[in-house]
């Protein structure tokens, strides 16, 4: 399992720091990210946290998802790699 984890469904008022303090209760926090909009630097409503170990991401995806925070119910997974922009075949 990788350390990254994907929160979703965060409230826009949510703060990196409300993030950092919501999963110390698992382990290290490592980072934490709010992804925001390059025009209008607005919350698009997710964001991504790093944590220290694998046991310690396991603990946290358990004990965070579905949790309240900040009136929203979180979603917590294992964050997938993004992938690759395909520009059409190559000849």
């Amino acid at each position: 399992m990788a350390n990254k984890l994907y929160v979703g469904n965060l409230a826009y008022s949510s703060t990196e720091d409300s993030l950092r303090e919501l999963f110390s209760n698992f382990g290290t926090v490592v980072s934490a990210k709010i992804i925001v909009d390059r025009d209008t630097g607005n919350s698009k409503g997710f964001g991504f946290v790093e944590i220290g170990s694998d046991e310690e991401a396991s603990a946290a995806i358990e004990g965070t998802n579905g949790q309240d925070l900040e009136g929203r119910q979180i979603r917590v997974n294992e964050a997938m790699d993004k992938p690759k922009k395909s520009f059409g075949p190559r000849y």
